[in-house]
């Protein structure tokens, strides 16, 4: 028999949590259930699970900034978040914060199963290099998230350097809009597409200060960052 997948689910609403656990343990999960952010990021130190599940809204530290946290210290455990929240600018905060991928309230069992097997399937980014990259004027660090300009320092999320790092691998060609949704956001369907347009404007404003730096829009294509 294959190995449960690991999952370290935070939810504090209690019936909800339970049920979720039962259903998950019931087709061969191995579930560690949490009601609040600090106990989630315990947890998290104790056993590296293989997957995260995590409540957005929760006491003590939110699933947001224990996203943020986690990603610091481990860029490839994959993060899902489940939330009430539904609006285009919550999902996009959630993806900046290091979600793989992200599932609304109310949800079946069914498809949080698949997209945990999806997740976890999914072959494992090779850690990567420790180096200043150089972009322009611009040095860009990708696990410290850091742009620097001078002597100013530009923090990232862990979405936006991610995404400009994709970038920089393939600067000054084109770089495909379907390759880059399916490697970041796990889908290229069209709601993670406005999500990428979002971080890809985000990710322009930050570069301004250098006129020779572009991100360019290739319509139907993708994106091409000239440097």
């Amino acid at each position: 028999m294959n190995e449960p997948i690991k999952v370290l689910l935070a939810e504090d609403e209690t019936a909800l949590g339970i049920i979720i656990k039962e259903s998950l343990e019931s087709r061969n999960f191995a579930v560690d259930l949490y009601h609040d952010g600090e106990e989630v990021m315990k947890a998290y130190r104790a056993e590296v699970p293989d997957v995260l599940v995590l409540d957005v809204m929760m006491p003590k530290k939110d699933g947001f900034t224990l996203a943020r946290d986690i990603r610091k210290e481990n860029p490839n455990v994959p993060i899902i978040f489940l939330t009430a929240k539904s609006r285009t600018e919550d999902v996009v905060e959630g993806f900046g914060h290091g979600a793989n991928d992200y599932l609304k309230k109310p949800f079946s069992m069914e498809e949080l199963i698949v997209r945990i097997k999806a997740l976890v399937k999914r072959p494992q980014q090779k850690p990567p290099i420790e180096e200043w990259l150089e972009i322009g004027t611009f040095k860009f660090h990708l696990t410290k998230q850091l742009l620097k300009h001078g002597t100013e320092e530009h923090p990232l999320t862990y979405r936006e350097a991610q995404l400009l790092h994709a970038l920089f691998l393939n600067k000054n060609e084109l770089t495909d809009r379907s390759l880059i949704l399916n490697k970041l956001w796990g889908s290229d369907d069209f709601f993670n597409a406005r999500s990428m347009d979002v971080f890809i404007t985000k990710l322009r404003k930050k570069l301004q200060k250098d006129s020779n730096i572009q991100i360019l829009n290739i319509r139907g294509y993708g994106y091409k960052l000239v440097c």
